[in-house]
């Protein structure tokens, strides 16, 4: 039941790099964020990081902790706190199947993309991810520079 990852027609926002480095990413899920207003507002500006970030399932609801969106200036009092735990939109079904995992297998519900659909609403792709040993890591490393490597190649031939 994974959902489709954001194509083209998204305006991406923030990207979590390093999740795909440290982790192994096995699904992905596609959620909804509870914001208040000066916090979109902010991401319309396109400020926002999730590198820090992670998801958490509290109770029978999900919950984004540590990411940071910053405040929005011209809204001088009315402000969010930038580093507030965001509630995320998911389906019963979809959170139980997160809690299920996070729970008995130990995985970890990482962050990857916060963007904007084609409807213009603020989605974030999560993905259940396994921690990756410093081997893994090394090889993911190798592959990268293999491809760089090849794709210099290429150009240089022709």
């Amino acid at each position: 039941m994974a959902k489709k990852k954001p194509d083209s027609q998204n305006k991406l926002i923030a990207e979590n790099r390093r999740a795909r480095y440290d982790y192994a990413i096995e699904e992905t899920f596609e959620a909804g964020l509870q914001l208040l207003g000066t916090e979109v507002k902010a991401l319309r500006e396109g400020r926002a990081n999730i590198a820090e970030s992670y998801a958490s399932v509290e109770g029978d609801e999900v919950y984004l902790i540590n990411a940071n969106i910053p405040i929005y200036a011209p809204a001088s009092q009315f402000n969010h706190e930038p580093k507030r735990h965001r509630k995320l939109l998911l389906k019963r079904k979809e959170i139980s199947r997160l809690l299920g995992e996070t729970q008995r297998k130990g995985r970890t519900i990482v962050p990857l993309k916060l963007y904007f659909n084609h409807r213009g609403l603020i989605k974030l792709l999560i993905g259940i991810g396994v921690g990756k040993r410093d081997i893994d890591k090394r090889e993911t490393q190798k592959k990268r520079d293999w491809q760089k490597q090849k794709a210099r190649l290429m150009r240089e031939k022709g």
